[in-house]
């Protein structure tokens, strides 16, 4: 850009995959005006578990953000918008909304279980071996990449964690909440990755979950009977965020996808 913009005009977008968050700078022609990219470490646990740190990606939104807009030569104002995409990876709260931990372990730093970790195997081959309606709308069976399973997995293996749990979010959500506060979940991420079916209502199936040991499941996880449609407005970036992310406080934030 020859100069930096006076109005906000341009948005941004954050990419986070398995190994950096990526993000760029847009106008409102979808022209890309910077990129830059910022490194996520993954730990490797017992068994062939992954596992990775909110705080580290949240860092490297951050990291990554600054860079492209520097790139771009856009100053903060310059940004109406912000979107995050992400891994269909396991973010886990306790109650005062701090990071607990998906690790045997016990380090409440890693608390995100990576989609790529298959440490419930066995749950999801008991999920699908319910029969149960929902099975159908995921492809005839659960993944140990999706989030039920891996939950199942966490109230049997890691009772310590599943007592103090008070949030449970895909990765994509857990971001969008960190920017706003806004808890809202993306009906990309609970179609896809939850067992929650759009089209009816209650979306939530309390037989499946109360038959694989669940039951608890959406006063654990923090989970309403509904979501926010991709690209729907969750609210305006918090102060803290701003300065977390380099954004003027105000930006509005959209809804992602996994």
């Amino acid at each position: 850009m020859s100069s930096t913009p006076s109005a906000a005009e341009l948005v941004a977008a954050v990419d986070v995959g398995t190994g950096s968050a990526r993000a760029g700078i847009f106008d409102a022609k979808g022209r890309l005006l910077g990129r830059a990219e910022a490194p996520i470490a993954t730990y490797p646990g017992d068994h062939g578990h992954a596992e990775q740190s909110s705080a580290e990606i949240w860092a490297a939104c951050g990291s990554a953000l600054r860079a492209a807009r520097a790139e771009a030569a856009a100053a903060p104002a310059a940004i109406a918008g912000l979107a995050f995409d992400a891994t269909c990876s396991l973010a886990l709260r306790d109650a005062a909304g701090q990071p607990l931990t998906v690790s045997t372990g016990g380090d409440d730093r890693r608390d995100v279980l990576l989609w790529l970790d298959h440490r419930a195997a066995a749950e999801a081959a008991e999920c699908t071996a319910t029969g149960h309606p929902l099975v159908r709308y995921a492809g005839g069976a659960l993944s140990p990449e999706m989030q039920l399973p891996k939950l199942v997995w966490l109230k049997r293996h890691l009772p310590g964690s599943w007592a103090r749990m008070a949030g449970a979010f895909d990765l994509v959500d857990l971001l969008g909440w960190l920017a706003t506060g806004n808890p809202a979940r993306s009906q990309c991420s609970l179609a896809c990755k939850w067992g929650w079916l759009p089209h009816r209502r209650p979306g939530w199936a309390p037989d499946f979950l109360a038959e694989v040991g669940l039951a608890d499941l959406l006063d654990r996880a923090g989970l309403v009977d509904g979501a926010a449609p991709i690209g729907s407005d969750l609210g305006a970036l918090t102060p803290a965020a701003a300065a977390a992310l380099g954004l003027a406080p105000g930006t509005r934030v959209a809804a992602g996808l996994i």
